[in-house]
């Protein structure tokens, strides 16, 4: 099975589900607010924190500033003026989620972004829903060689696929989340089966979910499905304001998220066999065929002289019983005894 590494972290079915942490824009431009989120995830747990890198002149045009998103009532662009870290505090925060021994990623939203990013060595570029059809920025990506997660919301295989031959072509390691950009998601719009359609047709590729709905359970249910990355929007606590806050979870969720995650993985494998751990459990819940009378030598073995009783430690076991029935006694056997090949013929 494929796998994915970052910074040597691997990433894929043989490991821990990969939790990402984002608390893209929710500090509302505030460095001292990101810094308390990334020392609150870090209490919960978090491995990997992402943010959003936004240079707003290379990443929108003016008529952005006519554009209302279903999340707020401000425009798209100042909701980004506001909530946006200047790029010198953008270089502190990396800093500081390195220092707690965190992994920083984060989503360019133009060229000018990326370039940033790959100026601070990032190990792995994430690319939002938004840009999953913009090809010139994914293809600029993919050209520092680094490895690329890619949301996919708002679109279907066929385009994913063109970003996919984007990605291939420049030889790079990539993961695929499926999204749905609703803020917050409803339980019938998350469609988990894509998690499964997007395993079968990417083989190149980890699958996960960048989920925004409002609790764990659509995570936990793209784990056992087979996602092996999770990203959720993160706030320390959820009155703060701002757009996303409404579908980040807090402390406590992320904790839970992990753990959950983590039990869940480990859990979805295998296959319909017998353990030989259950051993222990087959030898008293199973049941063996047992005299229920005395018998003498040469009587028919009939349902009124034989049945089934636990344990299941006799030579004979419940599924052998009409096997039984009819042969004779070779031997006398005492009411209540297992039955034994040799006792009869």
């Amino acid at each position: 099975m494929f796998e994915l590494e970052i910074a040597g972290r691997k990433i894929g079915d043989q490991h821990p589900t990969f939790v990402i942490a984002e608390i893209g824009i929710n500090h509302g431009g505030l460095l001292s607010v990101a810094k308390e989120m990334v020392d609150s995830a870090k209490r919960a747990g978090a491995e990997v924190i992402k943010h959003q890198t936004h240079v707003l002149d290379d990443e929108m045009s003016g008529s952005a500033k006519k554009i209302i998103p279903g999340n707020t009532d401000k425009s798209i662009y100042q909701v980004m003026e506001d909530c946006s870290l200047t790029l010198e505090e953008e270089i502190e925060l990396k800093h500081y989620i390195e220092m707690q021994g965190l992994l920083y990623i984060s989503t360019p939203f133009s060229r000018a972004a990326a370039d940033f990013l790959m100026e601070q060595n990032v190990p792995a570029f994430k690319i939002g829903s938004g840009e999953c059809n913009n090809f010139p920025l994914i293809e600029h990506v993919a050209g520092f060689g680094k490895p690329i997660i890619l949301s996919t919301g708002m679109n279907d295989i066929k385009t994913v696929d063109k970003a996919v031959e984007i990605m291939e072509k420049a030889n790079i390691r990539y993961g695929l989340l499926h999204c749905t950009n609703l803020y917050p998601t409803p339980p019938e719009l998350i469609r988990l089966g894509a998690i499964s359609q997007m395993r079968s047709h990417y083989s190149n590729a980890v699958i996960g979910l960048s989920d925004h709905s409002l609790d764990n359970y659509a995570c936990f249910g793209a784990v056992a499905v087979g996602a092996n990355i999770i990203e959720r929007h993160y706030t320390d606590h959820k009155q703060r304001l701002g757009p996303d806050i409404v579908c980040s979870m807090d402390e406590r969720e992320l904790k839970e998220l992990i753990h959950g995650c983590d039990v869940i993985r480990r859990a979805r494998f295998g296959d319909k066999t017998l353990l030989e751990e259950e051993q222990v459990t087959r030898d008293f819940a199973y049941a063996s065929v047992v005299a229920i009378r005395d018998i003498k030598a040469g009587d028919v073995l009939t349902k009124d002289n034989i049945w089934v009783k636990r344990p299941g430690t006799g030579e004979l076991s419940a599924a052998d019983y009409k096997e039984v029935l009819g042969k004779k006694a070779t031997c006398d056997i005492a009411n209540d005894k297992m039955l034994k090949l040799a006792d009869y013929e």
